[in-house]
């Protein structure tokens, strides 16, 4: 609409999260500092000119003001309602804002011009439609609020802008709507909006009545069932009194299906007694759903379910052999407790004191060796059935002795499972990776499988969702870890440990032959007479290729051997049936990547200098030779003192500190210049530093690189050592020397020096490793030195290495 050309000087009047509307009559609190000063700046304007005083009604939405305000008269200075002064300001027209100007008093100035809001009579038709619209849906929400009064005097509203800002008193109306009705100018574009807000109100009202409504005859027809309900049981009730009937329909299903269940006569009666609660209880009670799950549990547990153990000695170890190659000490436990169960069963002795004579053994060792697959190999050796419990990260106690019936989704343990899963009370139940279960605020899994692995005690095993005894003391429990340190004592203290060390070369290309090849052959699509790997492959795949204690990798790499030739043959690169012998492997699979330092040239061994000594170590994944190096500082720049790198733990430390006491004390009866090891800084290093280590088996090889290291005479390549050390120069006994054995053999080493009180586990190495070997078992650090330290050369001074 256009502007009138007469201005306008008004003091501003800020409302804060407020619209007033022409036509509106709002009352307003003059302790506001400044609605005081724009009605005092207004009231002394109006001194000098006619008419009431004027002010200029903005709102201010968040410290912004819009381009149009209200010219509103002062209609009365008085009190408010509270006692509060205050002033009632009249909303007369809409006034187009323009630049600031000065006035009298505290208040803002500015100067505007009034928005001309006519509209030309009479009104078009389609106007009169939407006057009439407006009025409707006005009368229809006025009379839905009870407000009658009001209704009559919207309907006697003839001005098209008059009734469009009618809308402002409207309570459903945000800020920002009440703004844009006041920047529109137009009265028939704000009649429309003023419709539309209103008609887009009523349809949200009508939408949550609707709701409403539904949600309170939904709870009507809760209530309504649920007395027709209690009726329907009274009249039930009533019924089997007379007909002298006692159950009712489902619980009557349920107790018919206890009783003709093969259940334990305990079992039976916490059967019965949760049966007569569900007869007790309501169809709405939550209780009756948790005693129905609980029933279902019940009676699909094998409680008399037993398989017959194959007592066939012979054809079990025939079975063993046949899966697993190796692995002797675990065949020869099975052998024997199938034995010792055959003698007992012919005796009548099948069950003493209420136990049987289950098994608990714990299969510790290197990734890669068989762990999980043994599991299943005894089961078939047994007859029995095999089932998996993976229990890695597992960190709840609940998921070993189940959750109370009180949580919602409350489950038996994983143990109660396995045996429902099997189907049988005795079945060979394998518990992986027992090493990895942790614990936090949800309680310790390992202190809850105490109970289950205790042979004195797991035939009374009490499950928190059961709540009746289990019999366990009939299954064979197998347990793998990686690791025995990190089970925890109580735990290890229950189980009969069985430790596999891992596969010598000769058993690795027997296993890669007998077991590896047919299987991978099979996935990669070919026929075993199409593709062949010669032995002497085999054994450089396992020698050179691969270095580890288990054939996983090894298994990896045939599997990328065959994936090779099979894609040369379908690319026309070569023909089948094809026989892979060692030299082809370098051009299928590329080098090798495990050389042994012996085949190396012997100006690139890691023993070339002085200062560098082979030691053996015992890790998570089995054996692996460790070398240690040594240096001196130089004595200008470098401090006095023992550095020592390579992530080591404390015990270490420990042994660095006690190899270099012995050195200091005892060092001039080797002839060694032990005045450099008090005058000058010694650095040990142990490469690959990003990997933890600790214990006290690097000992004497410590004290070698030392002797090495002043003495100027080199460590021999083929030696490797595994000792503790003492401060008088004794070598002391330490663990897993098969293990670092197999990883000397692994690495090429000819010569072996162990402990002398370490002598009886050469037993458990295998003959055709100990005759690669040369062992040497020694009992005193000079011995050592004797045997690792090459010959001085020349008799020339030592050159000794300084580190930087």
């Amino acid at each position: 609409m256009a502007s009138t050309s007469t201005p306008l000087t008004l003091p501003v009047l800020p409302l804060d999260g407020e619209v007033v509307l022409p036509g509106m009559v709002v009352p307003l609190d003059l302790s506001d500092s400044e609605v005081r000063a724009a009605v005092e700046a207004a009231q002394a304007a109006a001194r000098t000119t006619p008419g009431k005083p004027r002010v200029l009604l903005v709102p201010r939405i968040d410290g912004t003001y819009p381009n149009t305000g209200v010219l509103g008269t002062v209609e009365q200075v008085g009190r408010l309602a509270d006692g509060d002064p205050g002033a009632l300001i009249r909303g007369r027209s809409r006034v187009r804002i323009g630049a600031g100007t000065t006035g009298p008093g505290a208040a803002l100035w500015v100067e505007g011009t009034r928005v001309d809001e006519t509209v030309p009579e009479p009104l078009p038709g389609h106007l009169a439609e939407l006057v009439k619209e407006y009025k409707a849906l006005a009368t229809a929400w006025l009379r839905k609020r009870g407000a009658w009064q009001v209704v009559d005097r919207v309907q006697a509203i003839d001005d098209v802008s008059a009734l469009a800002d009618n809308s402002g008193y409207s309570p459903f109306l945000t800020t920002d709507q009440k703004v844009e009705l006041l920047e529109t100018a137009d009265p028939v574009a704000r009649l429309k909006l003023a419709t539309q807000q209103l008609r887009d109100h009523l349809a949200e009202q009508d939408v949550a009545e609707s709701i409403a409504k539904d949600v309170q005859e939904g709870v009507d027809k809760q209530q309504r069932e649920f007395l027709l309900r209690r009726q329907l049981e009274a009249v039930r009730k009533e019924l089997r009194e007379l007909n002298g009937e006692q159950e009712g329909e489902e619980s009557d299903d349920y107790r018919t299906r206890v009783e003709a269940a093969d259940l334990p006569e305990k079992v039976r009666e916490a059967a019965l007694k949760e049966v007569d609660k569900l007869e007790r209880s309501s169809d709405q009670s939550p209780e009756g759903s948790w005693i129905r799950t609980w029933l279902d549990t019940v009676l699909e547990m094998p409680w008399n379910e037993r398989t017959e153990d194959a007592y066939d000695i012979r054809g079990a170890k025939a079975v063993l052999d046949a899966e697993h190659s190796g692995l002797e000490d675990v065949k020869e436990r099975i052998t024997e407790y199938l034995a010792v169960r055959k003698r007992r069963d012919d005796r009548g002795l099948g069950v003493v004191g209420g136990r049987r004579g289950g098994a608990v053994l714990a299969l510790v060792g290197p990734p890669g060796v068989g762990k999980t697959s043994l599991g299943e190999s005894v089961a078939h050796a047994m007859g029995r059935k095999f089932v998996r419990v993976a229990l890695g990260g597992v960190r709840d106690e609940a998921e070993i002795r189940g959750h109370r019936r009180t949580y919602v989704g409350a489950l038996p343990g994983r143990v109660v499972r396995a045996i429902k899963e099997a189907g049988s009370m005795n079945p060979v139940v394998l518990l992986d990776e027992i090493d990895k279960v942790g614990s936090d605020f949800r309680g310790d899994p390992a202190a809850a499988l105490l109970e289950v692995l205790d042979p004195a005690q797991n035939h009374t095993f009490r499950d928190h969702y059961l709540e009746v005894e289990l019999d366990l003391s009939d299954v064979v429990f197998l347990a793998t870890a990686n690791v025995l340190e990190a089970i925890p004592e109580a735990l290890a203290d229950r189980m009969e440990i069985v430790r596999l060390d891992g596969y010598t070369e000769d058993e690795k290309v027997v296993i890669a032959r007998d077991h590896l090849l047919p299987r991978q052959l099979e996935r990669a699509g070919l026929d075993k007479d199409e593709v062949t790997i010669d032995e002497s492959a085999l054994r450089k795949l396992a020698g050179e290729y691969t270095r580890e204690a288990g054939v996983r990798t090894l298994e990896r790499s045939v599997a990328r051997l065959l994936r090779k030739v099979a894609a040369q043959h379908e690319l026309g690169e070569r023909k089948l049936p094809f026989t892979v012998r060692d030299e082809d492997l370098r051009d299928l699979i590329g080098r090798p990547h495990h050389v042994p330092e012996s085949a190396q040239d012997p100006a690139e061994r890691r023993t070339s200098v002085p200062g560098v000594a082979t030691g053996l170590a015992v890790t998570g994944a089995g054996g692996d030779v460790l070398f240690v190096e040594a240096s001196l500082a130089d004595p200008k720049t470098g401090a006095a003192g023992l550095t020592l790198t390579g992530q080591l733990g404390d015990v270490m430390k420990e042994s660095a500190q006690i190899a270099l006491s012995f050195l200091r004390s005892r060092g001039a009866e080797l002839e060694l210049p032990v005045g450099d090891l008090k005058d000058r800084g010694v650095h040990i290093h142990f490469p690959a530093g990003a990997v933890p280590k600790d214990g006290p088996s690097a000992g004497i090889t410590m004290t070698t690189a030392l002797a090495s290291l002043l003495s100027g005479r080199l460590v021999r390549t083929d030696v490797a050592m595994t000792g503790e050390v003492s401060l008088t120069g004794r070598v002391l006994p330490i663990g897993g020397v098969k293990q670092k054995l197999l990883a000397a053999h692994r690495a090429g080493v000819t010569t072996v020096i162990i402990p002398k009180r370490n002598e009886p586990d050469l037993d458990d190495v295998p003959a055709e490793v100990l005759d690669k070997l040369d062992v040497h078992a020694v009992t005193d650090v000079r011995q050592v030195l004797e045997l690792a330290l090459a010959p001085a050369t020349n008799g020339a001074a030592p050159e000794v290495p300084v580190a930087a």
